[in-house]
């Protein structure tokens, strides 16, 4: 079937919940997708950090055929093999000693409020159950993710909301400290807005709030969700600002494109939880956890996360060119290979014109260019991207 086809059928049988461009992919390899018209896309998006190891990774791929051919599902009332390897790695590689899994980075944002107010109201009471999120945060689009979320424009016509949560602007410690009070269970921060408009805080703001969060005994949450997994050069964006979570919730990148969510606890802090308390039907299955265990493995090789570093670098000082030779770029900013350039006007000519070229980037908040290339890509693929970017900007 064509482009046009499938999207005269998707248009007919799908919720028109998603801002669509006009092209259905039906293949990918590497850091290229593919579109039903045969086009040709070098992906700067990766499914939304998803991609991190490109598309139809060997790796990842080898590990789903083994496993589908093993064991697809059983149900969390046993223990799954894949499962407790993941969660073996993942500890072992992080500050946190428990994992619990599910299926999206709502899911594992829900799990972690859960966790929170449990740990809170056992030591302190149900009184203590607030949680302080930033403005420009997003969390997710189920019910307590969403309202986590510090943006209203995603709160609009869902009223009521569930209770008990405050925003503070992103990068504001003397504003996070008078929100701070005797309710307050939990301080949660993205260490990198991604949807808000990859908003970077300094090692200074990321420090000072967690230790706040000691000295109140109050619990730090890390919604590492778009920037853990290696995005920022390191396997957790957490590890670039010199702190330690107490909750860390990851998805995305976690499982090279299956879908999974987890998010990881100390010790003091997953002894609340009890049997019945939290759970998923899918969370943790043998073939998401199989997937993952290879992501990761592929991510911990030696060399890898330090090549992210290094191309990320080399894609800043790219886009910078750009910026001095266009008066209407206000701002490049990111880390790793997350990276957002803001611009004085609205992106989504830009993104047009960038995929009639033949290269994938999206706009998040209107006017933020976001670019999510795979861990993968080459310092060639980036020159090329650039170039493309490059046209779209002079054309607008």
């Amino acid at each position: 079937m064509s482009n046009q086809e499938l999207i005269e059928l998707g248009q007919k049988y799908l919720l028109n919940t998603y801002g669509r461009l006009p092209v259905a992919m039906v293949k990918g390899q590497g850091t290229h997708l593919y579109d039903a018209d045969g086009n040709d896309y070098l992906d700067f998006v990766g499914g939304l950090a998803v991609n991190s190891l490109g598309h139809c990774h060997p790796d990842i791929v080898k590990a789903i055929e083994e496993q589908a051919n093993r064991l697809l599902h059983c149900s969390n009332l046993y223990w799954i093999e894949p499962q407790i390897k993941l969660a073996k790695l993942l500890v072992d590689n992080s500050c946190l000693a428990q994992v619990f899994f599910g299926n999206s980075g709502s899911e594992a944002n829900e799990g972690a409020i859960k966790l929170a107010r449990k740990y809170a109201s056992l030591k302190y009471g149900q009184e203590r159950h607030e949680i302080i999120t930033m403005k420009q945060s997003f969390h997710g689009r189920t019910l307590a993710a969403l309202a986590a979320t510090g943006q209203e424009k995603f709160h609009q016509d869902f009223q009521p909301l569930p209770q008990g949560f405050t925003y503070v602007p992103f990068g504001n410690l003397e504003a996070l400290k008078e929100a701070l009070g005797p309710k307050t269970c939990a301080v949660m921060v993205e260490p990198i807005q991604g949807e808000g408009g990859v908003n970077v805080p300094t090692m200074d703001f990321m420090q000072e709030v967690w230790k706040l969060c000691q000295e109140k005994d109050v619990l730090l949450i890390l919604d590492e969700v778009q920037v853990g997994m290696g995005r920022t050069g390191t396997l957790f964006a957490y590890e670039q600002f010199g702190v330690e979570p107490d909750i860390l919730t990851l998805a995305k990148a976690l499982g090279g494109g299956v879908a999974i969510g987890a998010f990881l606890a100390k010790e003091q802090v997953t002894a609340a939880f009890k049997p019945g308390d939290h759970g998923s039907t899918f969370g943790g299955n043998p073939l998401a956890t199989a997937a993952g265990l290879a992501a990761v493995n592929a991510i911990l090789q030696d060399g890898f996360l330090e090549q992210v570093k290094e191309k990320g670098l080399y894609l800043q000082n790219q886009l910078e060119k750009l910026q001095t030779k266009y008066s209407f770029i206000k701002e490049v900013r990111g880390l790793g290979l997350i990276w957002g350039m803001e611009l004085d006007r609205p992106g989504a000519d830009v993104v047009s014109k960038c995929m009639e070229d033949g290269l994938l980037i999206n706009c998040t908040n209107s006017t933020v260019l976001r670019l999510l290339p795979p861990l993968i890509v080459t310092k060639e693929e980036i020159d090329v991207a650039v170039a493309i970017m490059d046209k779209a900007l002079s054309s607008v």
